[in-house]
């Protein structure tokens, strides 16, 4: 099979950092065509991807027949139209979470992929990080007994606002919830399924925000509590995941390694040790177990967000299922509509089967 040509649409952070070197370090892809608008973006461009053939716009790449994997890696408002068009025109494609602004959007992309027999994926790719594998690892062990409580956080420090930043602006898909938030929903809805009721309280915080900067989201299951958090005012480090079972607790601090070498420029297929934490992030499981006290570290499972790409190599062959499917990233939509709806309506939201996937 020859190569599958990439056209990355976007290299700002989100294609620099989280697209464009997995797809480099995959033998079966190949970094084709981008958009590089910004001279910075361009030099960066032709520094750590000499091959690539640097575009101004994303019709460059939809409309070139060589493009097989269109990625769609820009601000979220946009989601949904690129995609739109790149499907019309035969393309497979990857869409960066959140994956659109509304469910309708969504489902119209879901049925055109379909009806075109097409590739639509989402990249939800906080499942592979070494904490949130972790986290799996240590609720299918069973040791905590019955979960009872479930928090999760994307806390961070940044108390100004940055200039041009689309992120800062009051724009669709904008704001931490849809940002920081999409990726909590997605694990959640993962571990534990579709809840039966929503709560959110969104706040504005900093001053002269525009957008969400505080967020918290509670998924009610059966006997089961899932809290999910996020704020940019947090000077000192908060838990990322905080578990409570009958039998006990475990507590993760420390973030994913991954993104930090990404964004130094270090590529994965270039180390040995890559998604490896340092011991001083592993988690602290505090359980009661034939009744005694038993404290220990757990050390964490390897991020490996080259498993993606890998994944979506493996489809396109014919010989496997989609990680993410476009459904599974339309619900996480969904509970972020409902949010929105619950904070202002100031209730909680039942869900009566509305999550269909």
């Amino acid at each position: 099979m020859n190569k599958i040509k990439v056209g990355l649409i976007g290299f700002s952070i989100g294609g620099h950092v989280f697209h464009a070197p997995f797809i480099a370090g995959n033998a079966d892809l190949e970094l084709y065509k981008v958009t590089a608008r910004k001279p910075e973006q361009q030099l960066l461009l032709a520094e750590r991807y000499p091959d690539a053939i640097g575009v101004l716009s994303a019709e460059e790449i939809i409309a070139d027949p060589e493009v097989d994997l269109v990625v769609v890696a820009t601000s979220n408002d946009v989601h949904f139209s690129l995609a739109k068009s790149a499907l019309e025109a035969g393309k497979h494609v990857i869409v960066e979470k959140p994956f659109t602004n509304t469910v309708r959007e969504a489902d119209e992309l879901i049925a055109l992929a379909k009806s075109r027999e097409l590739l639509l994926s989402v990249h939800h790719n906080a499942r592979f990080h070494s904490d949130f594998k972790t986290v799996k690892k240590i609720i299918s062990s069973g040791r905590l007994g019955r979960l009872v409580n479930y928090e999760a956080r994307y806390d961070r420090f940044r108390n100004f606002l940055r200039p041009g930043a689309w992120r800062e602006e009051n724009l669709a898909g904008s704001g931490i919830h849809y940002d920081l938030g999409a990726h909590l929903i997605d694990q959640a809805l993962q571990l534990f399924g579709h809840p039966d009721a929503v709560f959110a309280d969104l706040r504005i915080q900093r001053d002269g925000a525009k957008t969400i900067d505080d967020f918290e989201f509670i998924l009610s299951y059966p006997r089961l509590k899932v809290s999910l958090k996020g704020q940019m005012l947090a000077k000192e480090a908060t838990p990322r995941y905080s578990l409570f079972g009958m039998n006990g607790t475990f507590i993760k601090k420390g973030v994913d390694p991954q993104e930090a070498l990404l964004r130094d420029g270090v590529m994965p297929h270039y180390i040995d040790n890559w998604g490896q934490e340092d011991v001083t992030s592993f988690g602290k499981l505090s359980v009661l177990e034939n009744g005694d006290d038993v404290e220990e570290l757990v050390p964490s499972e390897s991020g490996s967000g080259q498993d993606f790409y890998a994944n979506i190599v493996t489809v396109l062959k014919g010989d496997g299922e989609l990680f993410v499917k476009a459904e599974q990233a339309r619900d996480v939509i969904r509970i972020l509509e409902l949010a929105e709806r619950s904070a202002a309506e100031q209730r909680t939201i039942l869900l009566k089967g509305e999550l269909i996937s």
